[in-house]
């Protein structure tokens, strides 16, 4: 698909990506990476650091190439406080705090054995609908199995030239605040509590090591005791890698460092250590780690002289904001995850949001009525594509989006308008009978035959209309005419009813009833049914409009009037109009 890629920033960084790991590491597979933080709820932001590399590695992948894309749960991060909006919690959680996430017990209810856990599942499930194809590295196994032990051993004997290096930096603005400032000013996020998410995935503000009874040291024990990082080294042996800590909980003890597995380097250790271990050659990260003095800088120059690593490519990604967030209430601070992105939407569409625009370029997920215009653009690229009309950027995004290397993910058989599908969901309240009747008028040459067609497309704009319209905005047909108001009907309305309810049988589909809506009035003012419209006809089609939606819902607005004659139904259309049955 070279044709279709020379726009295309995923196929620039797959070129970059492949030189370079040809130059440190030819004959291996590529290494791409994330890092994700089960801390709380994973949410959308944080999608960014598993799809900005997967699209990247995918790529690779087509062309040929092995590729490994690693995703490192930090679920050996100290549990830093008790999230909001987190069911199953409450204030109790915070008697965990400074304990690896995995040895924080799982909310209330939920299946899984620790925080850790709990929060990793709804993640891993998202991933596995989106087509993400990752290698999954548990930095507690990692940790707590000794695979580090020599790189912990190695970063200790070098602390002072890694506090030289980090010193730098410590009279610099304070890179956490840097990030976040730097987020304020360029990106504009959502609101505080995509800030306060994006610190969760944050070892942007951990500290650095410094501060212990012996000077600077890059490693914190996790208590043998209370089991929190509470610790202070007070003595460390360099022959014998005998430390020795104590505990705010009032244990100490003296342990071998060369056989002690409880416990973890410091973020800005950790980091550039698992770089060189890994081989990484590609990673992205967002901007509270990317800002001058922060992690991701810090952990370039660390890298190099004491793992004997390179940096990987890095580009930073910006944030990703919301549009609407009924209901969000499983999210951290009310920032929707991934899972309640594609209860809503298809994994064609959330992979294309991400692919069609450069990481450092910000863009928003619809949870609102914006959804609708988004499979509007979607169906017309398609289209575009099948007719060979599509621009080579927007080709390749779409590909991207609609299959990875292993194949085309999932799609629905008859992708009908999702505005469409949402108002017919509306109407009936998910009554599949009901709802194969209306969608097998909508074009009666093409009849529906089984909902299985239009799914799963049908199922996510049910749940959109369930789980993020507002009661007050559900439609809700007329049980009974409107007796007070067809009593007031003047001499122009009634004549509209009636051509209206006269051309129901001819005109009864989706196309037909459109043409006739907008016939009417133009032929009440005299005009043919196919005359272009003027200012006062646009006026005269509001009025009749809001007339008919008066009539059948009792509200001026609803969904679009051709998908809800069809689905009340063409006798009861006439009952609710007064012309009888």
């Amino acid at each position: 698909m070279a044709e279709s890629t020379e726009a295309d920033w995923v196929s620039r960084f797959a070129d970059d990506v492949i030189a370079e790991s040809e130059r440190r590491a030819p004959g291996k597979p590529v290494v791409v990476a994330s890092g994700l933080s089960p801390s709380g709820p994973i949410h959308l932001g944080n999608l960014r650091e598993v799809m900005t590399p997967h699209l990247v590695a995918d790529e690779i992948r087509r062309r040929g190439h092995e590729v490994r894309h690693l995703i490192s749960w930090d679920d050996y991060d100290r549990y830093r406080k008790v999230p909001a909006g987190v069911p199953g919690i409450d204030d109790s959680w915070a008697e965990h705090i400074g304990k690896p996430l995995t040895s924080v017990p799982a909310p209330a209810g939920s299946p899984y054995p620790n925080w850790a856990e709990h929060f990793k599942a709804r993640m891993a499930g998202a991933l596995t609908e989106l087509g993400v194809e990752y290698d999954g590295i548990s930095q507690t196994a990692q940790y707590t199995a000794g695979a580090y032990r020599e790189q912990v051993l190695h970063a200790v004997r070098h602390r002072a030239e890694i506090d030289a290096i980090l010193d730098q930096y410590r009279t610099k603005k304070d890179p956490a605040k840097a990030g976040k400032g730097g987020a304020k000013q360029s990106q504009k996020p959502v609101d505080a509590a995509e800030l306060e998410a994006a610190e969760g995935s944050g070892a942007a503000a951990e500290d650095d090591g410094s501060g212990s009874g012996v000077g600077y040291f890059p490693y914190k024990p996790y208590c043998a005791r209370c089991g929190k990082d509470l610790t202070t080294v007070t003595a460390y042996d360099d022959e014998t890698t005998e430390l020795t800590y104590t505990c705010a909980c009032g244990h100490g003890e003296t342990v071998r460092l060369e056989e002690f597995d409880r416990g973890k380097l410091v973020w800005k250790v950790d980091w550039p250590m698992r770089w060189a271990y890994e081989g990484v050659i590609f990673e992205p990260s967002g901007v509270d780690h990317s800002s001058p003095g922060s992690s991701f800088q810090v952990g370039g120059q660390i890298v190099g002289p004491i793992f004997g690593g390179k940096q990987p490519i890095g580009p930073m990604y910006a944030f990703v904001g919301i549009s609407g967030m009924a209901k969000m209430s499983s999210s951290k601070g009310g920032v929707p995850v991934p899972a309640d992105a594609l209860r809503i939407m298809e994994p064609q569409i959330l992979r294309w949001l991400y692919a069609r625009r450069r990481p450092n370029q910000s863009f928003k997920i619809a949870f609102d009525q914006e959804i609708q215009r988004l499979y509007d653009e979607w169906d017309a690229l398609e289209r575009k594509v099948a007719e060979g009309t599509a621009l080579p950027a927007d080709l390749a995004a779409h590909g991207r989006a609609a299959r990875t290397a292993a194949g085309e993910l999932p799609r629905t058989p008859r992708p009908l308008p999702y505005r469409t599908l949402a108002s017919v969901a509306d109407i009936t309240a998910g009554a599949e009978a009901q709802t194969l009747r209306i969608l097998s008028e909508l074009d009666p040459e093409r009849p529906i035959g089984s909902l299985d067609e239009v799914r799963p497309r049908l199922d996510r704009a049910e749940a959109w209309i369930t789980t993020q319209v507002p009661a007050e905005q559900r439609t809700v047909v007329r049980a009974e005419p409107d007796t007070a108001r067809l009593a007031a009907l003047g001499a122009d309305e009634l004549a509209g009813l009636k051509l209206l309810t006269d051309g129901l049988d001819a005109h009864w589909s989706l196309d037909g009833l459109t043409t006739l809506v907008y016939a009417v009035p133009k032929v009440l003012a005299g005009l043919e049914p196919d005359a272009k419209p003027t200012p006062e006809l646009k006026v005269a089609q509001r009025s009749f409009f809001a007339l008919l939606y008066e009539l059948l819902v009792g509200r001026d607005t609803g969904p679009r009037l051709p998908t809800l004659l069809l689905a009340v139904g063409a006798d009861r259309v006439r009952t609710l109009l007064g012309a009888g049955a």
